[in-house]
């Protein structure tokens, strides 16, 4: 795997453990931290948790934000870690981002874990004046509020996790950061990439999400998938990472296994 070094590397956490090395990938407005409740049933499972070019710790990173340059990113930890053997978990905007990074085949993937996540083919909602909408979606700790509870989240989320959501998706570097997911990435069509993957894929989707419903990933993504199969979790949204940790790391362990 070779990749350009000319620019830093996003910011990331590596926890040593078993392999396969999980090397997670989080949604739009989210950070590596989205995925802590996860890591706590995760037992000595090795982790790497990256903070998005232009999100997190990742923020006074440099564009261009698009799919092809996250899945840059994401191999060149993965290259500078020297991992050999890993899978990619991508939830909801970082699942596109997997899917374009698996089709490249690269060295020691050996499978994709895809948590609610944004499908191969754009979903017919997915209109300009949806992306619109969805481009303002973060510009206050209001905003931010109200499409957590109205929209993200089925079940309400812990006080200090429910602030967290509001903290990430305000933790931008600049507007083009914020805002090439909804414009642009949302929309664009990636089902002839998916189509490539050779890896086993595991997909699960949130029972009640409303952002990437379960009909949707039927429709839009799982077609695409060569060997893909669809979990659903009963009672989750699409923070799926925060609302049913426990749940998703039993769905993991039993595709690891």
């Amino acid at each position: 795997m070779t990749t350009d070094t000319t620019t830093p590397l996003p910011t990331f956490d590596h926890r040593p453990g078993r392999g396969p090395a999980l090397v997670l990938l989080h949604y739009w407005g989210g950070s590596a931290r989205t995925w802590t409740p996860l890591l706590d049933h995760l037992g000595d499972r090795e982790t790497v948790g990256i903070d998005t070019r232009g999100w997190g710790r990742s923020r006074a990173l440099p564009g261009p934000f698009d799919l092809h340059r996250l899945a840059d990113d994401t191999a060149a930890v993965i290259e500078s870690l020297g991992l050999a053997d890993y899978v990619v978990v991508g939830h909801s905007m970082g699942g596109k981002v997997a899917q374009v990074l698996a089709a490249r085949h690269p060295a020691g993937l050996r499978g994709l874990v895809l948590v609610a996540p944004a499908p191969a083919r754009p979903a017919d909602e997915v209109t300009p004046a949806y992306q619109a909408q969805l481009a303002t979606a973060y510009d206050s700790a209001e905003s931010v509020a109200g499409v957590r509870d109205a929209v993200l989240t089925a079940t309400a989320l812990p006080g200090e996790l429910g602030t967290q959501v509001v903290e990430d998706s305000l933790a931008s570097g600049s507007e083009y950061a914020r805002t090439e997911w909804p414009l642009r990435g949302i929309a664009e069509d990636v089902s002839a990439e998916t189509a490539r993957i050779g890896v086993p894929v595991l997909v699960v989707a949130g029972e009640h999400d409303r952002v990437e419903p379960v009909a949707v990933v039927q429709a839009h993504l799982m077609p695409f998938l060569q060997h893909g199969r669809l979990t659903v979790l009963r009672g989750s949204g699409h923070l799926v990472p925060l609302e049913a940790p426990a749940e998703l790391a039993r769905a993991i362990a039993a595709f690891l296994d």
